[in-house]
């Protein structure tokens, strides 16, 4: 260890840490919306929008983001 670096280049730390930022809010996205009667099926809320489409979007999102920002190399000065 003959320098002080970062294994990983700041700017690649930041897209890291906005790719698990989407994961997360495709995770909050998802949940939510149970009923405690087991009687009662709530179909437009367990299958609405934001649950079927608009959460698994964000997360794949967040897994491009995290696969660019591991394997992005920054340009050398």
């Amino acid at each position: 260890m003959d320098s002080g670096k970062f294994a990983i280049p700041y700017k690649n730390f930041v897209y890291i840490l906005a790719g698990l930022a989407l994961m997360i809010i495709g995770y909050a996205l998802m949940t939510g919306g149970g009923t405690t009667d087991p009687d009662i099926f709530p179909k437009e809320e367990m299958f609405s929008f934001r649950r079927v489409v608009l959460a698994p979007v964000l997360i794949l999102a967040g897994f491009v983001v995290e696969i660019f920002a591991i394997m992005h190399k920054p340009k050398s000065k």
